[in-house]
């Protein structure tokens, strides 16, 4: 059989050069010359130069740094008027080669300030419709007030040091350089007024419950916060905004945070003096939740939060806790919370799995949370690195979905009557999984979120989207054993409306968060489904997972840039993806891969006319040629239908001698000659190159699928032709037959023109209502 393939190579040649002639007739009109435009050429201009710091394999270079800020705090929350008020001292060690004139702290939540800028940053009309207390917080009553008071920053002795307010950034214009391994400590007095975080959307705030009087606080962005200083930006100066996130140096914190002696409380770190604020009996309970592997023990009942909702105590109890080696820090207080716990193993370790939440957000929050929280870290912990802090907790707070170290809010909020539909549980189920995810990415590998949005949401996406199914597959009881985890985000159809929607509101990936039209498409969804189709389709599930998880520990508790990112991924796998960054994360191009045409050819015993042309252009005779095997088209006057259904060694003299002369009668015996020849012609109406993959049906029932590299449009970025070689009848193409690629428009799909409905119009129908 390869014989046959290698005396029809000959075909080609001479075709070829059939081609190279028309090609020297038209050079006499030559065309005016073009740059490099293939998705295909390497990513040096968009890249920046590797360097000691970063190298170019993607891993930390030798003089890599980071710097590190360390925290001692003192916190007190005013329950009655909904107010904060801290004293901290701050210890920045500088770590870079550079001397520092001064430094650069983060003030988050001036963006709630009345003289704040963030409400003035974009333009708009009048909506279809408000959310009722947008509305109010808009158009009644005061601006809220929500920004820092300062009251004082002071150096190790006490002295004043002089400072800086822009908008959410503050200047400390220390009294001395900091020079390189050198660190210095100042302290910083301030308070601010607690947003309602279910009014304003704030990531931060109360939640306030009129039927008992009482409020839930999640509270973090609260104190004044390092910038980070860094080899790529020098100091972080992108204001904080509202949309992109956040950028913070990892360090070591020891806080206190006296709250309502009746409160329940926990957050970032290891709490210090348990046996203080906890009973004896929530002690009790805490060694049994240390060893309970199976079900969460409560450490305070629904009934006990109850009872404390009608408290109000006016004592107090300062809980002590202290992280070290984390970015930031959040905590979650109230007398209202129920408060459960169950361990986790993770590599050689035992990890607490941990949910506090309103009787509101019963039954559901009981049955789910905390086993959702379990699940999710041993799921991030296959595909990355062993979850390295003892605790993940997962807050229930109306339609929030925030994450920071160790602690996140969540939504999903049962009916008054307890009834809950799939809806509700699903959202849950996945907004926990995605913000305890958070602790992976950005927590742990610590992208710059307020420039890269999608290097966390985008990374976490992702895996949520595998956590997901997991989760399916671990929790039966959850998921039907014969049903997929509903996913709304990671599944190549469910990205196609936005990658066809209207070009003037789509921007690339590798935007500033602040500047696209659609945060979740952009962030979230489209990087995760990327990521998923690398997975899936282009690299295969065992390449990509030793790359990912390489990226994952290069960069843990380090800050990775994009390009550390993709240059890992190719780095560790051995698959040059340049134009897979280019296509999916540069541009706003979509994928629309087709079938143009399909002829249909037969081994003719003569020279076709088009053969017969070239050789009087040329001035060749047939015996001036080698032994050819020529192919004629069905639909052309060179077509005998006399030679229809014959081998081709019964056709072509010059190919029967050859097999006479170079094959065994036992190897001619077992030869299939194919006896129809087909030239498929593949359109890609699409910008984004990928892999073609087509599944060609027989008219004996027959099927075959190939896969042809997405290095296949390199030459030619519009359309490519394959010749396709059987002993049966082709009667079917169907490209992307399992809707891999997240084709825009599968109406060029099939050969003939199929009719059904596609798998878009299919996932439309499911998803309907």
């Amino acid at each position: 059989m390869m014989k046959i393939k290698y005396v029809l190579s000959a075909v080609l040649f001479v075709c070829g050069a059939v081609v190279f002639a028309q090609q020297e007739e038209q050079s006499k009109e030559r065309e005016p010359g073009h740059t490099n435009q293939s998705k295909f050429r390497q990513l040096y201009q968009e890249f920046a130069t590797p360097n000691t710091y970063r190298s170019a394999s993607g891993a930390p270079g030798p003089d890599y740094y980071q710097q590190q800020a360390d925290y001692k705090m003192d916190i007190r929350l005013d329950d009655e008027n909904a107010r904060i008020y801290g004293e901290e001292t701050i210890t920045y060690h500088n770590n870079s080669p550079d001397e520092l004139e001064y430094l650069w702290v983060q003030l988050d939540q001036n963006v709630r300030a009345k003289d704040s800028k963030s409400p003035l940053r974009n333009g708009n009309g009048v909506p279809l419709a408000y959310r009722t207390g947008s509305f109010a917080g808009e158009y009644l009553g005061e601006p809220f007030d929500g920004g820092f008071n300062i009251e004082y920053v002071r150096d190790a002795s006490g002295k004043p040091i002089p400072y800086t307010i822009n908008q959410t950034m503050m200047r400390v214009n220390i009294p001395q350089p900091l020079a390189s391994g050198e660190q210095v400590s100042f302290s910083i007095k301030w308070w601010y007024n607690i947003p309602d975080h279910t009014v304003n959307r704030a990531r931060s705030g109360y939640e306030y419950f009129p039927e008992d009087g009482n409020r839930a606080y999640v509270i973090a962005q609260f104190f004044p916060r390092m910038a980070v200083y860094s080899d790529v930006e020098g100091w972080q100066n992108h204001q904080f905004w509202g949309s992109g996130e956040f950028a913070l140096p990892f360090g070591n914190y020891e806080v206190n945070i006296t709250v309502p002696a009746d409160h329940v409380l926990d957050g970032t770190g290891e709490l210090q003096n348990r046996k203080e604020v906890f009973s004896k009996e929530m002690m009790r309970r805490y060694e049994q939740a240390k060893k309970s592997y199976d079900e969460p023990v409560m450490i305070v009942t629904q009934a006990e939060a109850e009872a404390a909702e009608k408290g109000f105590s006016t004592e107090t109890n300062t809980w002590k806790l202290k992280a070290e080696n984390v970015r930031d820090f959040g905590f979650a207080t109230s007398r209202k919370f129920i408060w459960d716990m169950m361990a986790v193993k993770i590599g050689n370790k035992d990890v607490m799995a941990v949910s506090m939440y309103p009787k509101e957000g019963n039954p559901l929050w009981e049955e789910l949370s905390t086993k959702v929280v379990a699940s999710t870290l041993k799921s991030y912990s296959d595909h990355t690195f062993d979850y390295p802090y003892h605790k993940a907790i997962s807050v229930h707070a109306k339609n929030q979905g925030m994450e920071y170290p160790m602690i996140c809010w969540n939504y999903g909020r049962p009916n008054p009557d307890g009834t809950y539909s799939d809806r509700v549980k699903y959202g849950m189920i996945s907004v926990i999984i995605h913000e305890v995810g958070h602790n992976f990415f950005p927590m742990i590998v610590n992208s710059d979120e307020r420039q890269w949005g999608w290097m966390d949401e985008g990374l976490d996406t992702f895996m949520q989207y595998l956590a997901e199914q997991e989760f399916g597959k671990e929790f039966p009881e959850v998921i039907a054993p014969n049903e997929k985890y509903p996913s709304r985000r990671g599944a190549p159809a469910a990205i196609v409306p936005y990658m066809a929607g209207d070009q003037s509101t789509i921007a690339p990936i590798m935007s500033n968060p602040e500047n696209v039209y659609q945060l979740g498409p952009n962030a979230y969804a489209k990087p995760a489904t990327a990521l998923n189709i690398l997975r899936e389709t282009v690299m295969g599930p065992e390449l990509f997972d030793h790359a990912f998880k390489t990226y994952a520990q290069r960069w843990k508790f380090k800050h990775p840039t994009p390009e550390d990112f993709f240059r890992t991924m190719e780095d560790a796998s051995a698959v040059d993806l340049d134009w897979f960054w280019r296509s999916w994360f540069y541009t706003t191009d979509y994928v629309d891969i087709g079938v143009k045409g399909v002829k249909k050819y037969y081994v003719s015993d003569k020279p076709t006319q088009q053969m017969r042309e070239y050789m009087a252009n040329n001035g060749v005779t047939e015996d001036q040629l080698p032994p050819l095997v020529y192919l004629a088209e069905e639909d052309s006057e060179d077509f005998d239908p006399d030679l229809k259904g014959k081998k081709p060694s019964e056709i072509s003299q010059p190919l029967s001698e050859f097999m006479m002369d170079n094959m065994t009668p036992e190897q001619r015996a077992q030869v299939a000659e194919p006896k129809y020849f087909y030239e498929v012609t593949f359109e890609k109406p699409g910008g984004i190159p990928m892999p073609l993959i087509v599944e060609y049906t027989y008219a004996d029932g027959t099927t075959e699928r190939v896969t042809y590299p997405p290095e296949i449009w390199r030459r030619s970025d519009a359309e490519v032709s394959r010749v396709i070689s059987s002993q049966q009848e082709l009667v079917g193409i169907v490209v992307d037959p399992d809707a891999e690629t997240a084709d825009i428009d599968t109406d060029n799909n099939s050969w003939p023109k199929d009719q059904s409905p596609s798998e878009f119009e299919q996932f439309k129908e499911e998803i309907k209502g």
